[in-house]
């Protein structure tokens, strides 16, 4: 990801918690990008739920859906064991996140704005 930020483990849980916030109410995409089995969407441009980390368990949680008739189910993507989160949301048409996980695949999380 160009013009990215690599965030400190220490700050995790918070930036995600901001992001949630700041980014209430788009639409998000989530890629999965993996040496072995290659690039993969898991969603497409559905509502953005929420987006945290938990320290005790090790996983960043990126949740779609679950707030209109139309997407009433929540879908919870997890990457375990993280032991990278980099976000870019300056500058760019569409703010993003990438986190690697402990065997080396990415998630990539892209927002954009909805309708």
């Amino acid at each position: 990801m160009a013009d990215t930020e690599t965030l400190d483990r220490d700050t995790w849980q918070a930036a995600l918690d901001r992001m949630t916030e700041e980014h209430a109410g788009e639409l998000v995409t989530i890629e999965i990008l993996d040496p072995e089995i290659g690039h993969q969407y898991e969603a497409e441009r559905l509502p953005f739920s929420y987006l945290s980390y938990d320290p005790r368990d090790e996983v960043v949680v990126v949740a779609v859906g679950g707030a209109t008739a139309r997407y009433p189910v929540v879908l919870r993507h997890m990457v375990q064991r993280p032991r990278e989160i980099d976000v870019a949301t300056h500058d760019i048409p569409e703010p993003a996140i990438r986190v690697v996980d402990g065997d080396g695949g990415a998630t990539l999380i892209t927002f954009y704005a909805a309708g």
